[in-house]
């Protein structure tokens, strides 16, 4: 029988949760809830009903594991614990910080509902969580760096058309090459947050704005632009749809460690992701927990995850033979 997957919420994320459910056999999309009106949302899945958000509960019985698709910001941190009562859940929470506030809520939540719950999944929180932790494991002495991009940032260009006549932007974090080449070297070097990233910014503004206002107001933001050399290009709406329509992202995580009597051996452990798309690789990382949540559930392994705590062995459609055969 085929895992029975609900959608909740339906952006970019949402909708590259349902592409990704095509190309897993195993699993069938079995309803998409909106805060939006139904009958204006529109899906791949034609013969897939869309519902309000306020009817999911009454799915309980039709839904093996629900894939929730909103922002860590507000909405998560609501929608998980409220769900998890109901529904073997997964979700891409990703405010680093507060990761063990909201396992502890949903944890709860899911205890009482018998259910099973993983969070924070994605690329990072997530895959780069989980090489961090491996190369940290082989490498204990050592150093781990994290660079991100080069990438869309959605909430970084969402806080520049938050500026007055700004019309609409992308910003592109990317990492500093000199940076990166100095963490491969193996020379363990203390990088702060400028030495490490810069931030490029495209802006179209309104006819009569005040361009040295608004790019003044980005390179100063606090918390996202005054701590990195920043660029702004002011262009036009075709040129923004003709080179920046994507939502590419990327970046690596670097271990550099030392073994040895005398710690005379230096290795150095990389990884790293090219994406064309954020949301749609995401997404099948969402899937792919959500089969193991599914699983989990039915052996008896109730409450609140991570992806720490997550068998490999159970993210992949075969069985555990096969599976070992095949990628062992």
């Amino acid at each position: 029988m085929k895992i029975r997957v609900g959608i909740y919420g339906y952006g970019n994320l949402g909708r590259g949760v349902e592409c990704a459910i095509m190309n897993n056999n195993d699993m069938e999309l079995k309803a998409v809830f909106t805060r939006r009106e139904p009958e204006h949302v529109e899906i791949l899945s034609k013969s897939v009903p869309v519902y309000k958000t306020e009817e999911a509960i009454s799915m309980e019985k039709d839904i093996d594991v629900m894939i929730l698709c909103g922002g860590s910001a507000t909405d998560l941190p609501k929608q998980t614990p409220m769900l998890a009562k109901y529904f073997n859940v997964v979700d891409s929470f990703d405010t680093h910080a507060k990761i063990p506030e909201h396992l502890a809520a949903v944890s709860d939540r899911a205890l009482v509902g018998r259910k099973t719950a993983v969070i924070s999944v994605g690329w990072d929180p997530g895959m780069f969580s989980l090489n961090r932790i491996y190369s940290t494991a082989v490498l204990p002495v050592g150093d781990t760096y994290t660079f991100w991009g080069k990438g869309v940032s959605q909430g970084h260009s969402d806080a520049i058309r938050r500026i007055d006549g700004v019309i609409d932007a992308k910003q592109y974090t990317i990492p500093k090459q000199e940076a990166l080449d100095a963490v491969r070297s193996g020379s363990s070097p203390d990088l702060s947050t400028r030495q490490k990233h810069m931030r490029e910014c495209y802006v179209i503004a309104s006819d009569h704005a005040d361009l040295a206002a608004i790019e003044n107001d980005i390179i100063t933001m606090p918390n996202y632009f005054a701590d990195y050399d920043t660029i702004v290009h002011f262009i036009t709406q075709e040129e923004l749809d003709a080179n920046h329509s994507g939502i590419p992202h990327g970046g690596f995580v670097i271990r550099t460690g030392r073994t040895g009597e005398k710690l005379e051996n230096n290795h150095r452990i990389e990884y790293s992701l090219s994406l064309d798309s954020n949301p749609e690789f995401t997404a099948g990382v969402l899937v792919a927990y959500a089969r193991a949540a599914v699983r989990m559930n039915r052996a008896g392994k109730k409450g609140g995850y991570t992806p720490f705590d997550i068998a490999p062995i159970d993210l992949l459609v075969e069985g555990r033979e096969e599976v070992i055969k095949k990628y062992l």
